[in-house]
């Protein structure tokens, strides 16, 4: 089913969604935002995991409106990023974010031959970070998160997003190798991270030379056993990515278990506390990135489902796309953040209660999904 729609309010938004991006692509350029702070967005890494969303938003926004100074600027970005590639060490599994919303946009949208060919190193890079003992794709490197005995066994659920590059290299190559590693990490996710209520760990650990379970981490949630909410969109939208790519509808089912706890457990204005198992939520911060992500991912949901039962998804999306619309944007750049009351990294007080650039990825590709414009960049 499509998701497309008339409604007054997803056309406003998206005009001023264009405005602003227009706007802030003046005073951003080809850097790196990453959090908003005090109404300018700081600037990051070009190696670093968020560096793909900016571009990414120069790209919806350059497929609607075809303004060539759009086109420029993404495209700067993503000749920034190849430090990346080149210097290899520095790279996690978090290229599909990366690359996916810079390089392969840009192939989706205008051919480039140069794209195509970052976006395939970058799936043989996350592809190379699989572990055969325990069926799973390593999350960080040493220096990312320490740890007294090391993270060599660490995997997390946000890898759920970052699957889908190597089911589009497997494509493009026409060699299911990718897609092989791709459903197998996906597999133990199913296995090893989903609870029989449908919330996710953050962080599972594994032993990396025979492959057991060892244990989970609360990571960025509240605790081991608690709900992070970001962790629960991360697998709505991963799982239905999994299924559009295989049609197997183990994954399928995994997308809605996890929906269906997401949606249980919403707050009144449909944006989740940060995390849905705290102690209390008495002065806790939302998390309005993970809204926009969970609502994106229910709408890809509603479009690979018929109709009768898609409508449920659709339905809860639109809802959350126009509380975040109502609720929780700026629109007069004053803020260089589209969407504000994110929450980053609650446990290592980082980035809280502020505009996130994958904050406003997700809630404009949102938009756009509502506008009629499925074929995304996953």
């Amino acid at each position: 089913m499509s998701a497309q729609t008339n409604e007054v309010w997803v056309s406003e938004a998206w005009s001023k969604t264009i405005a602003q991006i227009e706007q802030t692509s003046k005073t951003i350029g080809a850097n790196f935002p990453h959090a908003s702070k005090q109404g300018k967005y700081d600037c990051t890494q070009p190696q670093g995991w968020t560096a793909g969303f900016w571009p990414g938003l120069l790209w919806l926004s350059y497929r609607d409106t075809k303004r060539e100074s759009l086109l420029r600027i993404a495209e700067e970005c993503e000749a920034k990023m190849d430090i990346g590639i080149e210097e290899y060490a520095g790279l996690h599994h978090d290229v599909g974010f990366m690359w996916s919303l810079s390089s392969v946009a840009n192939y989706k949208l205008t051919g480039s031959p140069a794209s195509k060919l970052r976006a395939l190193k970058a799936a043989a890079f996350l592809a190379s970070r699989f572990n055969l003992r325990g069926q799973f794709i390593r999350a960080w490197n040493e220096d990312n998160w320490q740890s007294e005995k090391g993270n060599a066994g660490w995997a997390i659920i946000d890898c759920m997003m970052n699957l889908h590059l190597l089911f589009w290299a497997s494509q493009e190559i026409n060699d299911p190798r990718y897609r092989h590693i791709a459903m197998a990490h996906a597999d133990t996710v199913l296995k090893q991270f989903i609870r029989e209520d449908g919330s996710t760990y953050h962080i599972v650990q594994f032993d990396p030379e025979t492959g057991q379970r060892v244990g989970e981490l609360g990571g960025q949630g509240f605790a081991p056993e608690s709900a992070w909410a970001r962790g629960a969109s991360w697998a709505i939208y991963g799982f239905a990515l999994c299924y559009q790519y295989t049609k197997e509808d183990r994954y399928l089912q995994a997308s809605k278990r996890v929906a269906h706890f997401f949606l249980a457990n919403l707050p009144e204005d449909s944006v989740p506390y940060w995390d849905f198992r705290l102690p209390t939520q008495e002065g806790a911060p939302r998390d309005s990135s993970a809204a926009a992500i969970a609502a994106s991912g229910m709408l890809l949901l509603a479009a690979l489902l018929p109709v009768e039962e898609g409508s449920l998804y659709e339905s809860w999306a639109k809802r959350i796309v126009k509380s975040l619309c109502d609720r929780y944007t700026v629109w007069d750049t004053s803020d260089e953040a589209i969407l504000q009351h994110g929450t980053g990294h609650w446990p290592a007080n980082k980035n809280i209660d502020i505009g996130l650039i994958y904050g406003d990825y997700f809630f404009v590709e949102a938009l756009a999904k509502l506008r009629g414009y499925q074929d995304v960049f996953w």
